[in-house]
């Protein structure tokens, strides 16, 4: 694994204007690192940047930055090795959020989700590993998700590509074991209140929201630069991630029965009318950006979503009651 000895280190994080990926930049700033920050939006960038500019960052620099556009990513990574010569430290935790069926999604914005979260995390790695491995060392930290280990009603494009994140980053491991110095890793956290959930393109009725148990940020972030450090090994963020997951490895047929009854009262919100429409997937929306989402206890709020799903059942009781009695008041 690298030692990282120079210092300040020169770390690059992507999806930097929100979340995961300003949490890590704060991070980094705060042990005096140079930082690029990269993302869609430059107002959100520049945001960011100021906090880390005041957190001790060495040097930062905003690089707006489409992920799924392989000439953006490679621009991006050339003029990094231009102004630093050098890479330590990259960070790939840019993504998008889908919510509805296979058939609910426009195509648009099903591709896209795909494009921004694994053709992007392919694109940094086409770029920054050359890099790395012409150094001999550094870190590539890809940031997946619980959901690329199982399967989660109504996220089939979130789903695919964040299982395909995971792939990749074995993949790269294999094609890397010559380069002993270079590491690539995996982080796969599992509920994160980030403003992503509020961010996401909702179709079919579905609103999502992050389920219990909820990290911070800032937990997940100082997980990703342990791991880029070799301080701890990459994998899953949480307990609560390796027993779902062996729930949907050991006993896919209770998984299956029960994923749809909880994932509704315990990852989505049904307290909301749901709006559809592609959120921040197609285009940036800078002013939802944010270190978190705000959403509060994520055990009240799935007492808030029973009471809801009950109410919401009472209704669709009575109505059929109603109806069938007009059907038999009208023979």
């Amino acid at each position: 694994m690298p030692t990282h000895d120079r210092f300040p280190r020169v770390v690059l994080v992507t999806g930097a204007s929100s979340g995961i990926g300003e949490a890590t930049a704060h991070a980094a700033a705060r042990r005096g690192d140079h930082l690029v920050l990269v993302a869609r939006g430059r107002d959100a960038l520049d945001r960011v940047a100021g906090e880390c500019d005041r957190l001790g960052a060495a040097s930062t620099t905003v690089e707006p930055c489409d992920m799924s556009v392989d000439r953006e990513v490679a621009a991006v990574v050339a003029a990094t090795l231009e102004r630093h010569g050098w890479l330590d430290v990259v960070v790939g935790s840019a993504g998008v959020v889908a919510y509805g069926r296979v058939e609910e999604v426009p195509v648009e914005v099903f591709d896209q989700v795909v494009s921004t979260n694994l053709l992007g995390s392919a694109n940094l790695a086409r770029h920054v590993l050359p890099a790395l491995r012409s150094q001999g060392t550094g870190s590539l930290v890809l940031v997946g998700s619980l959901i690329g280990h199982i399967a989660v009603p109504d996220m089939a494009p979130y789903v695919i590509s964040k299982w395909g994140v995971r792939a990749l980053a074995r993949q790269l491991r294999v094609d890397n074991r010559d380069r002993p110095g270079v590491a690539v890793s995996y982080v796969a956290p599992g509920g994160v209140d980030t403003p992503i959930y509020r961010q996401a393109a909702t179709y079919g009725g579905s609103v999502g929201r992050p389920p219990f148990p909820v990290a911070t940020p800032e937990a997940v972030a100082a997980r990703v630069m342990a791991v880029a450090d070799g301080r701890r090994s990459g994998g899953q963020v949480g307990l609560a991630n390796d027993v779902i997951r062996f729930g949907f490895t050991a006993l896919p047929w209770a998984y299956d029965r029960l994923v749809g009854p909880l994932f509704a009262l315990a990852a989505q919100d049904q307290t909301v009318p749901s709006p559809s429409g592609p959120g921040n997937v197609l285009a940036t929306r800078q002013h939802h950006n944010a270190l978190r989402g705000g959403y509060g206890n994520a055990l009240a709020a799935v007492g808030a979503n029973a009471v809801a799903l009950l109410r919401r059942r009472a209704r669709g009781r009575r109505s059929g009651e109603t109806g069938v009695r007009a059907a038999a008041a009208g023979r």
